[in-house]
């Protein structure tokens, strides 16, 4: 074939192709993997339940770190760490009244994200 790569490789798994064969029609999508360069770190911050929790409650109303640490039955010092992660990732800000601190959502963004994983894990298969 024209503009195909051919190796024949054996693989015994039904979830992979039984021959490596690369199409030249790909370069294209080589330069689409920088689109996403650095989305990694985002979903790692994401994969942690805890800061999940912390960023869905945030997305009804600003919170103190008391009252997420009374919602989520853990200590200042394990909410106060989670929290500085989410803002060194832009996705938490923070405003102080007195001797209070209160956290916010930085945008929407992130809550559009946990809303359509809510939904994806919601479909019936």
């Amino acid at each position: 074939m024209r503009g195909v790569f051919h190796t024949t490789r054996y693989f015994p798994n039904n979830d992979v192709c039984d021959t490596f064969c690369v199409s030249t029609a790909i370069e294209d999508l080589k330069g689409k993997v920088l689109e996403v360069a650095g989305l990694s770190e985002l979903f790692k911050v994401l994969g942690d339940e805890t800061r999940t929790k912390i960023l869905y409650l945030l997305s009804y109303r600003e919170l103190c770190v008391c009252d997420l640490a009374e919602i989520l039955e853990m200590s200042l010092p394990a909410v106060s760490h989670h929290l500085r992660l989410l803002k060194a990732m832009r996705l938490v800000k923070y405003r102080r009244e007195g001797k209070m601190v209160y956290y916010s959502l930085d945008d929407d963004h992130i809550v559009n994200l946990i809303r359509e994983a809510q939904a994806h894990f919601a479909e019936e298969r």
